[in-house]
C-alpha cells in the first residue's frame, strides 16, 4: 500500500522573487537584520563627528570621551560589516538558487507520513519529517528548515495540493 502524496510545482521565478526578496530582504542596508546596526552606526558616527568638531573644547579630563565614542564607532562598524556580509552571501545564495529556477522542468514534492522528497529536474533530494527542526507556513508559502531548506510559493501549486501539504507539515514537524 502506497500512500505517498505527489505535487508538482509550476515554477516562476517571479513567484520566488517575491517571497525572497520581498520588502527589504535583499537590501544590505535596509534589511531587518542589518537596519538596526546600520542606524546605531550612523547615529555613532554623528555624535564622533561632532565630538571632532569640539575637541579643543573638552578639557583634557573629557577627552576620554573621544576615546570612548571612537570605540564605539569602531564596534558599531564592526558589527555592521559582519551584518552586511551576512546578508550579502544570503543574497547571493538565492539569487544562485533563483537562476537553477529558470530551467527548471521538473519540480515535484513527494511525501508520506515518514518521508518528505523533493525533484528538481532529476536532481532528488530525500528527508525523513524529523529531520525538520522547523516550519513556517503563511497565506503565500510554506517554509520548511532542516537538513534541507525548502520554501514553496502557494502561487506554483493548485490550491488542493498547497492545502494537503500545509496539511502534511502541520502533522509531521515538530513545533
Amino acid at each position: 500500500m502506497n500512500d505517498d502524496k505527489i505535487i508538482n510545482l509550476n515554477v516562476s521565478k517571479k513567484d520566488f522573487e517575491e517571497i525572497y526578496l520581498k520588502g527589504n530582504q535583499g537590501s544590505l542596508f535596509f534589511s531587518p537584520t542589518v537596519k538596526g546596526k546600520f542606524i546605531t552606526t550612523v547615529v555613532v558616527a554623528t555624535i564622533l563627528v561632532i565630538l571632532f568638531f569640539f575637541k579643543d573644547d573638552l578639557s583634557k579630563e573629557k577627552f576620554g570621551i573621544l576615546y570612548f565614542v571612537s570605540f564605539l564607532f569602531l564596534l558599531c562598524a564592526v558589527y555592521l560589516s559582519l551584518a552586511i556580509n551576512k546578508v550579502s552571501k544570503w543574497k547571493k545564495e538565492v539569487i544562485q538558487y533563483l537562476k537553477t529556477l529558470e530551467n527548471t522542468e521538473i519540480y515535484q514534492i513527494q511525501f508520506n507520513s515518514k518521508v518528505f522528497k523533493v525533484n528538481l529536474n532529476d536532481n532528488k533530494e530525500t528527508s525523513l519529517w524529523t529531520e525538520f527542526t522547523a516550519a513556517e507556513i503563511s497565506n503565500t508559502f510554506i517554509g520548511l528548515e532542516g537538513k534541507f531548506n525548502y520554501m514553496f510559493p502557494k502561487k506554483s501549486m493548485q490550491e488542493a495540493d498547497f492545502e494537503l501539504l500545509k496539511q502534511a507539515v502541520q502533522k509531521n514537524v515538530q513545533k
